[in-house]
């Protein structure tokens, strides 16, 4: 079996970088901007994170933003719980490729990492699922449904995610906590 890889070009590969830095300056504006209106979901509070973060993790393959959602809730309310619920909700989306794997559909199998996290997988197996649950990485959705494709009982796969996903989280949280005001200081109170 043959494994081809893709190569990226610097032209697409500054222009990401580039993306990331205009994404990162614009959602920096837009919540220094727009943080009062946050307040009006905060009623919902921990239960909103959880499925929050549920959510934006359920995807496959496609990111969505649910570290931005846990950074911003850490400067709301106790960073400690937020993390700890956004972690448990992520763990709880990421079942989703778990169980694409589990039921026999290879969605990842053309990507070129997949191959070696397969390999990973079944030597190291819930480390591996700790160590990327941990790093924010989009490899994380592949290494579920290897984790269901190799028949991985659910909780060796959901414990070392709950696990990696919450002590992120817990970072996330904090960084929240602290860098609002942080921002609110350099940028003058938008």
């Amino acid at each position: 079996m043959e494994i081809q890889t893709k190569t990226v070009s610097k032209g697409r590969l500054w222009a990401a970088r580039v993306a990331v830095v205009i994404i990162l300056i614009g959602a920096v504006w837009f919540t220094l901007r727009y943080r009062d209106h946050f307040q009006e979901w905060a009623r919902f509070g921990y239960p909103a994170i959880f499925l929050i973060s549920a959510l934006t993790n359920a995807t496959l393959i496609l990111p969505l933003p649910g570290l931005a959602v846990t950074t911003l809730a850490g400067g709301m309310f106790n960073p400690w719980i937020v993390g700890i619920v956004a972690g448990l909700g992520q763990a709880v989306g990421e079942l989703s490729g778990y169980l694409v794997g589990y039921g026999g559909q290879t969605l990842a199998e053309d990507l070129p990492q997949y191959a070696r996290l397969a390999r990973w997988m079944r030597r190291y197996g819930p480390w591996v699922v700790f160590i990327l649950a941990l790093i924010p990485n989009p490899l994380f959705d592949v290494a579920g449904i290897i984790a269901g494709s190799t028949r991985m009982p659910v909780l060796a796969f959901l414990l070392p995610c709950a696990l990696g996903k919450t002590l992120k989280n817990l970072i996330a949280a904090w960084a929240g906590f602290y860098g609002i005001e942080l921002l609110q200081r350099w940028f003058g109170g938008l």
